[in-house]
């Protein structure tokens, strides 16, 4: 398994943290409420992964990957 260095092979920094403030611990839906991010404010390269969903392992820097649990609730956040 390759080693990453955020920052330095991954894209993110002051970015993922912002991302990853404003998503943990809410659901993806269509509006805002104290427990929904609303999709359409994502970044235009995303895709939202459930528990053993199927992905493409190819790495696009810009793309957010929103890691989200059973019940919908996001629980991870990073780039690539």
């Amino acid at each position: 398994m390759p080693l990453v260095v955020p920052g330095l092979q991954s894209k993110g920094g002051d970015k993922i943290d912002e991302w990853t403030n404003k998503l943990m611990g809410k659901k993806i839906g269509d509006d805002h409420d104290e427990v929904t991010f609303a999709k359409q404010d994502l970044p235009k390269e995303h895709r939202v992964l459930q528990p053993d969903s199927m992905s493409t392992m190819d790495h696009k820097p810009d793309r957010l990957n929103i890691h989200v649990d059973d019940k919908g609730t996001v629980q991870n956040v990073r780039y690539g």
